[in-house]
């Protein structure tokens, strides 16, 4: 009788410590399969980028001219943010804001050319040093907007992405709710270059289709260096 008491004694000790293994390995698991779940793509860029460059801070309602501004001033072009409201027709305008940002950045002879809504893309341009220009979901469960900021850089290993939004010069964010929150807001994503700044893995007919928008802006002069820019690759 005593014997079959401690055997179930031993039975009852010995279970909880099997369950606990099994958790801890399923956990393991899970965060294996989670650090492994970065794109091919990705894991072929080096492993940490951060760009540098012009950033105008500003509140979160005013983040079109202001990321606009910072990516002009980082082209070289003299500009802040507050010379922008009015050729962006702001305020009144914001529900054009987006095409208005696009043409006023053509009549500066940059070249606008949209990236494919995926964070390979995205972390593709970053990693050849060129800044991108993305759309995102900001806010709470209660409230939330869209906002415009600077994708700047990345970090593989920690799978974060960093943006230079509102107030914030170095906000980080999960690739996993940066991808939400981007794609929440329609996966908008520009680069503006200057005409002989070729994009990384470029699309021919893309970059021809920017150019000929910016030569339909009225500077037909950058749009010929655009074209002659691809040609000479």
């Amino acid at each position: 009788m005593t014997w079959r008491l401690n055997k179930r004694v031993t039975m009852v000790r010995v279970f909880p410590r099997i369950r606990t293994a099994v958790l801890v390995i399923g956990c393991v698991a899970a965060l294996a399969g989670c650090a492994g779940s970065v794109a091919p793509e990705i894991k072929r860029l080096p492993e940490r980028v951060e760009l540098s460059g012009t950033f105008y801070r500003g509140d979160a309602n005013e983040s079109g001219p202001q990321v606009l501004a910072s990516m002009l001033s980082q082209q070289g072009i003299v500009i802040t943010p507050g010379l922008l409201n009015k050729p962006l027709h702001l305020p009144g305008a914001e529900a054009q804001l987006q095409q208005n940002m696009q043409n006023l950045a053509r009549e500066y002879a940059m070249v606008v050319y949209p990236l494919d809504s995926n964070l390979p893309a995205l972390l593709t341009q970053v990693a050849a040093g060129y800044p991108v220009m993305v759309r995102f979901t900001e806010g709470s469960a209660f409230w939330a907007g869209p906002r415009y900021a600077i994708l700047a850089g990345y970090n593989r290993q920690k799978q974060t992405v960093l943006l230079r939004a509102g107030m914030n010069r170095r906000l980080l964010m999960k690739f996993s709710a940066f991808e939400s929150a981007f794609k929440d807001a329609g996966g908008w994503a520009v680069l503006i270059q200057k005409p002989e700044q070729i994009p990384a893995q470029v699309d021919q007919q893309r970059w021809l289709k920017a150019a000929s928008e910016l030569g339909q802006a009225g500077e037909e002069q950058a749009a010929a260096r655009a074209v002659k820019a691809l040609k000479a690759q």
